[in-house]
């Protein structure tokens, strides 16, 4: 059973409304009543918090071995993933460099976000920037588990990524043993996701109730500027499909429009990439690229490739920077910028209801960012995971296109 995005916001809505009207009516009520509410939400929001460290080192290990396999399976597959890490690290970098001047140009309402984040009592204190010097030796974990213990994830995430390309030196049999093994411990924590997910609206509700109770309407401001901020983000590498057709897949701009058309309705309806696969393949075909080609890339896209996933995923944790006071400096970004990239291959192609905590939370630890905020933001995460999932698809369809052109002409080539 999965809970309703509808019924979360609606959640976080009627909290928000009960915390405005118990403040302006009845406050001296406040206390007495946050002192019984910030205890669930504090509690649904560490049992997400839980998942965290084991379903961001399974899903890693199990998309790298993914990756390496298809690269290895034929030239086809390779070129592929080539597009989608070009794709993605391209996508991280666009959002380290929009998302800081867009809410330069449109910053924060400054006494909603302080209200936002006074109305947090689980908020957590900005530590210090540690020296360069220090920083680049932390990059090396001396003990692993206590690197996960303590959050430390980008030196948790550089041991995961050698661990998982060593799995994939290793015989058949040992190799898909461990393989096997943490893609069991990455679906088993999306059944606890899964639960916990199902008390969100207690959660949210509680949480919601706590921050417009000790605050007022003045934090209510705070979800629709995030929504703008993150959906423009999205925006530009939705539209980016369509130049990458053209000039990348030689295709009439029109004729990708659609094409692609009937899978982003899909994508609308579903919020999902995976549903939206037979739609994909029927609109790559229309297009002339080969049966071959789309059969190959467009499964590999949508076990592998979420093309929004890095810009939009960064782009949350850099308002959550700002709205909470932390300061990114160009390392803080660029540390982002490879955690975000790397991250996506984890990725589930799920509702961004279920993935958002798992996807942004690790990005957050590694640039100091808390991620207390996002157990609010993830109640609106419906229109943004539209734009993801619209730009997801679009760009899956762009990529099989570029793909078929560059296979297309190589074979033209080796015939001649």
């Amino acid at each position: 059973m999965r809970i309703s995005p509808i019924l979360i916001l609606s959640s976080l809505v009627a909290g928000l409304t009960a915390g405005i009207v118990l403040a302006h009516f009845a406050p001296g009520q406040v206390d007495s009543a946050t002192q019984i509410l910030d205890p669930i939400g504090s509690l649904w929001l560490r049992a997400l918090q839980m998942t965290i460290v084991p379903l961001v080192v399974s899903l890693l290990i199990t998309g790298i071995v993914t990756s390496v396999a298809a690269a290895r399976a034929g030239k086809l597959a390779a070129t592929s993933i080539v597009f989608f890490f070009a794709i993605l690290w391209s996508g991280a970098i666009m959002a380290a460099l929009v998302t800081p001047l867009l809410l330069e140009a449109f910053p924060i309402p400054a006494a909603a976000a302080q209200a936002l984040i006074g109305g947090l009592s689980d908020a957590a204190e900005i530590g210090e920037i540690p020296p360069f010097a220090e920083f680049i030796k932390a990059m090396v974990p001396t003990n692993p588990i206590s690197a996960a213990a303590n959050d430390a994830i980008l030196p948790l995430i550089i041991f995961t990524c050698v661990f998982a390309l060593a799995i994939t030196r290793l015989d058949g049999e040992k190799r898909d043993r461990l393989a096997g093994f943490f893609e069991a411990l990455g679906d088993a924590m999306l059944v606890i996701i899964g639960w916990v997910l199902m008390l969100a609206p207690i959660g949210v509700g509680a949480l919601a109730f706590v921050v417009a109770a000790r605050t007022g309407v003045a934090a209510v401001g705070v979800f629709l500027h995030y929504i703008l901020i993150v959906v423009s983000v999205g925006a530009i590498v939705w539209a980016s499909a369509y130049p990458l057709a053209v000039i990348g897949g030689r295709k009439r701009l029109g004729d990708f429009a659609r094409a692609v058309l009937p899978a982003q309705a899909v994508a609308i309806s579903t919020q999902s990439s995976l549903a939206s696969l037979p739609a994909m393949l029927r609109g790559s075909k229309a297009l002339g690229v080969s049966e071959t080609t789309a059969d190959v890339t467009l499964p590999l896209a949508v076990a592998l490739f979420r093309a929004t996933g890095p810009a939009m995923n960064l782009a949350v944790a850099i308002y959550v920077a700002y709205l909470t006071g932390v300061e990114l400096t160009p390392l803080t970004l660029a540390i982002g910028v490879a955690v975000a990239a790397t991250t996506t291959l984890g990725s589930v192609s799920l509702p961004g209801s279920i993935s958002f905590i798992s996807a942004i939370a690790p990005i957050s630890l590694a640039m100091g960012v808390p991620i207390e905020a996002l157990a609010l933001l993830v109640a609106v995460e419906t229109l943004p995971d539209i734009v993801r999932t619209l730009g997801n698809v679009s760009m899956d369809v762009a990529v099989t296109s570029a793909v078929g052109r560059r296979n297309d002409t190589a074979e033209v080539s080796t015939v001649a």
